[in-house]
């Protein structure tokens, strides 16, 4: 209990259809003059190029950047675009490649950050946390929270649904990592906030029982969803850390990124890990399984289009990745036998 961190939240928060246009509103109450509006070339017909008119219309400076990739390499280049117009805000508008780059930018610049997510497919839209290619670890690093979050439900509802089937995989995997958490807090003595995990929790547990709302694409469904994206945001900067939210389920996610010819989305693999990471823990992983079965999100090896050898060796090497981060495969150490059993069992192969 003597370790102390800092807690940096969200000032505002706007969940809802339309919200967009209030973009400028919000970034007149913050102070922000000039800002660098982060998007891809897709999400600038979306979103981007009405956020940049907003931004006019409201009297701010605004420019835009396009990125396609999540690497340094872009990050440096948004930092210094950001620099050379005097912003002081990086407002990143799209999904999360283009977020996590408007965020390390911002992070490094020491500017503001705006988060308008085009899709729901990773709680990235409200966390601290960044994943980009080139820093030497397949996960997230500690970067900056958003000052402010625009979540405008018209838009993520008129994208692919496959992007809100992923976001809720990663939600539901927070019942996972929420254990994993406490496993290392009573094997290892870690920090564990009781508030931080209550969030994390009801986030996954609320997402569950919205499954059928959120499968017909029904408003309330897409709140939820959005509203526990934000939520875990905020209980990984209250533990000041990923803890809460980031567990075994996402070190299998991890490394079927590193190991599958072609990986899934995130949330999608974070689900099916999720389903297995249950069992281990004796967790009601049959729960899990329906609830993703009924959003449509992957249950099995072939929904990811993966075969059986690779969510094997993702099981027995996942433990290795984040040297550090206790969870369950550190305590059962699966070798390729029992993962190839355990994933039988659960119906993932």
């Amino acid at each position: 209990m003597n370790e102390i961190h800092r807690i940096d939240l969200p000032r505002i928060v706007l969940v809802g259809r339309g919200v967009l246009e209030s973009l400028g509103e919000i970034c007149r109450e913050l102070g922000i003059e000039r800002a660098l509006v982060v998007t891809g070339r897709k999400t600038y017909k979306i979103a981007g190029a009405r956020a940049l008119e907003i931004l006019g219309e409201g009297g701010l400076r605004a420019e835009a950047t396009y990125v396609s990739e999540a690497d340094l390499g872009t990050v440096e280049r948004v930092r210094g675009e950001a620099a050379a117009m005097g912003a002081n805000a990086v407002v990143g508008v799209g999904g999360g490649r283009t977020i996590d780059v408007a965020k390390l930018s911002a992070a490094r610049n020491g500017m503001f950050f705006i988060s308008v997510p085009t899709t729901a497919s990773h709680d990235g839209i409200a966390s601290s946390s960044a994943s980009v290619k080139g820093l030497g670890r397949p996960y997230s690093v500690r970067a900056r929270a958003p000052i402010a979050v625009v979540a405008d439900s018209r838009i993520i509802a008129e994208s692919p649904y496959r992007f809100t089937a992923s976001g809720c995989g990663d939600v539901i995997s927070k019942a996972v990592a929420v254990r994993d958490w406490r496993l290392a807090h009573e094997v290892k003595g870690e920090y564990y906030g009781e508030y931080a995990a209550s969030l994390a929790l009801m986030s996954s547990s609320l997402v569950m029982r919205s499954a059928r709302q959120i499968r017909d694409r029904l408003e309330a469904g897409f709140r939820t969803l959005l509203e526990a994206l934000v939520s875990c945001g905020v209980a990984m900067s209250i533990a000041g850390s990923s803890r809460p939210c980031s567990g075994s389920a996402h070190l299998f996610s991890h490394t079927l990124d590193m190991i599958a010819p072609r990986p899934a989305l995130h949330g999608e693999q974070c689900g099916v890990g999720a389903i297995m990471m249950a069992k281990l823990h004796g967790l009601d992983w049959r729960a899990i399984k329906e609830s993703l079965r009924v959003i449509g999100a992957p249950t099995t090896a072939k929904e990811l289009g993966m075969d059986r050898d690779t969510i094997v060796e993702a099981l027995v090497k996942a433990g290795e990745i984040r040297p550090g981060r206790y969870t369950i495969l550190n305590r059962v150490n699966l070798t390729a036998e029992a993962a190839g059993a355990l994933a039988e069992e659960c119906g993932v192969v």
